[in-house]
């Protein structure tokens, strides 16, 4: 087995979530096909220098673009991330830079999420990670994006946590009313600024560890680290499937 293949557990994991085969229709090698999509984003190869031992290249592209056009990896992830308890919940988000073959299109187009910040041609992930730093919940913007505009987001379709950590830069009242409302507590910090500080817990703010520590991991995967995809519904597909490799080794890991 290759490095980057499926092991015998990842793959009794993901395979009842994938697409049940059309009657009649052949579909190239699921475990294959899946393992080569891995090959390209752990390494950041281009489509075309992948492995003879995957099959054709362009079997796997057309099939990571077409169930990335219909969500496909992006349920997978969400199914796997449901085992959750989610007694606690932390925000953040992490630049990435975009490769000159990403920004070749339209700049700030609704299907790109691409925008210029202090470091370029950049997009955003935004994560919201568990108690034990596993992702739960994903979304993509421009890189320029406020990261307090998106936390409602993120948060409302998830369920309600006790605990909510996020750095100084989610600090907006509605978003720590929208906590409260939620049963909730918002252990984030008040901008320097600001003539009342709010009080945080400190032994639980150092939490936020664990969400570097995911964005760590995640740009092991080269094919993040450096966005090359054009569409955004693309990008945030390799994000899903990566965090869902995050997922099934911590399954496999715990059994």
């Amino acid at each position: 087995m290759a490095r980057f293949d499926l092991t015998d557990w990842e793959w009794a994991l993901i395979a009842p979530l994938l697409p049940n085969k059309p009657r009649g229709v052949a579909r190239a090698d699921d475990r294959r096909v899946i393992s080569g999509i891995f090959y390209i984003l752990r390494t950041g190869s281009p489509w075309r220098d992948l492995p003879e031992r995957y099959g054709p290249y362009t079997t796997a592209y057309n099939r990571y673009n077409r169930w990335a056009k219909a969500g496909i990896w992006l349920r997978v992830f969400e199914a796997l991330a449901a085992a959750s308890p989610q007694s606690m919940q932390l925000i953040d988000s992490s630049i990435v830079r975009a490769h000159q073959h990403a920004a070749g299109g339209k700049k700030g187009g609704p299907d790109h999420a691409i925008g210029r910040s202090r470091g370029g041609l950049t997009s955003k992930i935004h994560v919201v990670v568990d108690e034990k730093g596993l992702p739960v919940r994903l979304a993509l913007t421009a890189g320029q994006a406020s990261d307090k505009a998106s936390a409602p987001g993120l948060l409302q379709a998830l369920p309600a946590a006790s605990i909510v950590v996020a750095d100084r830069g989610y600090d907006w009242q509605h978003l720590i009313d929208l906590v409260r409302e939620r049963g909730g507590k918002a252990h984030i910090p008040t901008q320097r600024d600001r003539k009342v500080q709010r009080s945080v817990d400190p032994a639980i703010y150092r939490k936020r560890n664990l969400v570097e520590r995911f964005f760590c991991k995640l740009k092991h995967f080269r094919r993040i680290a450096t966005r090359y995809d054009k569409l955004a519904r693309n990008f945030l597909a390799a994000v899903a499937l990566a965090s869902a490799r995050l997922w099934m080794r911590t399954y496999e890991s715990t059994t």
